[in-house]
């Protein structure tokens, strides 16, 4: 049961990557592809009906670690409470700058808004990257599986660490460059003309880079964290995951101007492939221990017990089922093209 649950939240985590992904890589680029206001709102208008919804996963991932893993919930959310703090605030400026830019007739007014969606959408880019980056390194868990981490001391491993050093770091620009491409790629569907060329050609750019990070990113997981190559020896199959992201990344060019559809597509394969990866590379821990593999927290020790894992499966599978059906159609309902010369609603 505990390694079902396991999968249960991964699963939620890179719902939220792919949904949510897209709509913090338009924030993050907006402004580089849309260069009047007509075409910043019609970007705008196009993750508008979707943003708060793709947040959904967020919280069901959130309330699922909290039922499902509670000693992890707890040493990882007070450990983290500081970066946690501070997504939070960043979460607070997108959904307030969504909802105040066009309440005032004013170019310094929406600039300003427009500015803050930018900050914050970069910012948690970088910041949940980060966030993973620390999974993947470790945290210095003691016996009683808690830990405190400055938010730096000198950028190197450690120890001491903080919650930036060089590899986390490099995972959150990796995370902002991704999600970047991600989100080109939606403006590159949902919109057309100047716009959409604009996007195509930023994303043709972000490719590339994201393509080297990836390659970086890996080799440099490899060597900080022996567990992947571990997994991956014993468990053949997991090597579906990375090459699936790895198919899907370098499908996006491939399809990038011919098929606009295909291309995000492919983008959510790529995204889906590396959060598995590390999921599943990482398995059976949850929060891997440094220096000491041994004080590593694994999903067996840090499971609810059984009966109430049951019986919040038979509570769960509903749920989910109702958060799909909103979800598909929410997304048919909004297919097509968003045009620039439609009114701001």
């Amino acid at each position: 049961m505990p390694t079902l649950w396991f999968c249960l939240v991964a699963f939620m985590l890179a719902m939220y990557v792919v949904f949510d992904g897209f709509d913090l890589g338009v924030g993050a680029v907006h402004r580089l592809v849309a260069r009047t206001a007509e075409e910043r709102q019609a970007v705008l208008r196009s993750i508008g009906p979707v943003w708060d919804g793709n947040e959904v996963w967020l919280l069901a991932a959130g309330g699922t670690l909290y039922f499902a893993f509670p000693l992890l919930y707890a040493a990882s959310f007070s450990g983290f409470y500081l970066p946690l703090m501070m997504v939070l605030w960043m979460l607070m400026g997108r959904g307030i700058s969504l909802e105040f830019h066009a309440h005032v007739e004013s170019a310094v007014w929406r600039s300003f808004w427009d500015g803050i969606f930018v900050i914050s959408s970069a910012l948690l880019c970088v910041f949940f990257g980060a966030a993973l980056g620390n999974v993947v390194r470790g945290v210095p868990l003691d016996g009683a599986g808690r830990f405190f981490l400055p938010l730096w001391v000198d950028f190197r491993l450690g120890p001491p660490s903080g919650i930036l050093d060089w590899y986390t770091v490099l995972i959150g620009v990796s995370a902002l460059v991704a999600l970047a491409l991600h989100g080109a790629l939606w403006i590159g569907l949902k919109l057309e003309g100047t716009v959409e060329r604009r996007a195509q050609w930023l994303a043709g750019w972000l490719w590339f880079t994201t393509l080297a990070l990836t390659a970086i990113v890996t080799l440099s997981s490899f060597e900080i964290q022996p567990q992947l190559a571990i997994s991956l020896g014993r468990h053949p199959w997991i090597w579906f995951f990375p090459v699936a992201a790895v198919a899907g990344l370098m499908a996006v060019p491939v399809y990038l101007r011919r098929r606009p559809s295909r291309a995000f597509l492919v983008s959510c394969v790529y995204l889906v492939g590396m959060m598995a990866s590390v999921a599943f590379g990482l398995y059976p821990y949850v929060l891997p221990a440094r220096p000491d593999p041994s004080l590593s927290l694994t999903a067996q020790a840090v499971a609810a017990p059984a009966y109430g894992l049951k019986v919040g499966l038979a509570w769960w599978i509903p749920g989910m089922a109702l958060v799909a059906v909103y979800f598909v159609f929410m997304y048919r309902r909004l297919a097509g093209k968003v045009r620039s010369e439609q009114p701001a609603e």
